[in-house]
């Protein structure tokens, strides 16, 4: 009898040891799986965050290039607005781009003969025709008007 109890309990003992040895295992395998999940985490989010720093050193390097653009528009105007803040250079646009005469000067205007041909190509054959009735009609009125008041 003596021999069965220290049988059984020495089989208890080695059931209850490879039960905290599985206990152990699974714990051991569970925080394994749990590290791996964090590493995959953390190595996901930094190349997500390597990827977000590349796009936003491409639009830091493309702002960088309008600002300097910018600038290079800004200084052109600022000494087109010197150049024309004088009187000579307003007076030069007046009279070359907007056709305007200085005080005490007639301004002489030569048309050229083609400029004229294409006005006339440009306008359609019925406007033209519809011009000519109207004033045909308002020159015979003007007429009739005459010969009644005579």
């Amino acid at each position: 009898m003596a021999s069965t109890k220290y049988m059984n309990l020495k089989t208890r003992v080695q059931k209850q040891q490879k039960k905290k040895i599985r206990k152990v295992r699974f714990y051991h395998s569970f925080l394994t799986i749990v590290l791996l999940l964090c590493v995959f985490q953390i190595s996901y989010s930094a190349l997500l965050n390597l990827a977000k720093i590349v796009v936003y050193q491409t639009k830091i390097i493309k702002a960088q290039e309008l600002k300097t653009q910018a600038e290079t528009r800004n200084r052109t105007l600022k000494n087109e607005i010197k150049n024309f803040s004088s009187m000579y250079k307003v007076e030069s646009i007046a009279r070359n781009n907007l056709k305007m005469a200085g005080k005490d000067e007639v301004l002489i205007i030569i048309n050229q003969p083609q400029e004229e041909e294409k006005e006339i190509k440009k306008l359609p054959e019925n406007a033209f025709i519809k011009f000519l009735e109207t004033f045909s009609s308002k020159f015979n009125k003007d007429i009739a008007s005459d010969k009644i008041s005579e």
